[in-house]
């Protein structure tokens, strides 16, 4: 075994020790002979160590990526704005591509304010669309609701539809107040709902339909014209 195995092993003897306890100092490479298991390494926050059915090795995380141990975008890795390193160091020297800053990653599709981003992998831009009504905002790297990034984005423009400024009293929509909902037409499943004047889409939820006349989520057989929309 190379002094370079050697020492990852140690560092990862040192890191069992100290999370499950002193009585493990004598366990083999690997904790768990079944299955596999993935460990941070102490010093590197990009490397970690992967034992597969008991067999130890080093990996570590693509261009853009640091490991968390969830794995949720990569082979245990994640994006590395996404993740606490704490006392390991990361080296974020990004390796370009077209359209690429880092090997994975998330970036804005333009400029202004979109409904779409680029996603990256393996240095491989493609373009990502977020769910309707909702806007890529770059600081988060998610999409949220586009009033969250006022003045940046339009809400009216993305939504397609312009909050009243007042409600008539002892309507459907006034019993919502102060988020009124109103209907999208044609689509049994959405409605919209404004927030401080500005529009939001909605989703009923799973196995619900959207009725117009009360404005509310219902099971579909409780509204009969909607029950081809699932």
């Amino acid at each position: 075994m190379s002094y370079g195995m050697s020492a990852s092993l140690l560092g990862l003897l040192g890191l069992i020790s100290t999370v499950l306890g002193a009585a493990l100092l004598n366990a083999p490479a690997c904790p768990e002979q079944h299955g596999v298991q993935a460990y941070a390494h102490p010093e590197d926050c990009a490397a970690f160590f992967l034992c597969t059915n008991g067999t130890l090795t080093l990996e570590h995380c693509e261009n853009g990526l640091l490991f968390d141990g969830h794995g949720a975008i990569h082979n245990h890795c994640n994006y590395h704005w996404a993740v606490h390193c704490g006392e390991r160091k990361a080296d974020l020297t990004p390796i370009s591509s077209p359209g690429c800053e880092h090997q994975f990653g998330l970036y804005p599709d333009s400029d202004s304010c979109s409904t779409t981003y680029i996603k990256c992998t393996y240095g491989t831009p493609l373009q990502e669309h977020c769910t309707p009504g909702l806007a890529y905002d770059p600081k988060s790297h998610t999409c949220v609701w586009p009033d969250q990034l006022l003045p940046y984005c339009n809400p009216e423009a993305i939504v397609g539809f312009k909050c009243p400024q007042k409600i008539p009293a002892r309507t459907a929509a006034a019993k919502f107040w102060p988020f009124p909902r109103f209907p999208v037409p044609g689509d049994c499943g959405r409605l919209i709902t404004c927030v401080d004047g500005h529009p939001r889409l909605i989703t009923c939820g799973e196995g619900k339909l959207f009725d117009a006349v009360s404005l509310t989520c219902l099971d579909p057989e409780e509204i009969p014209h909607c029950a081809n929309h699932l």
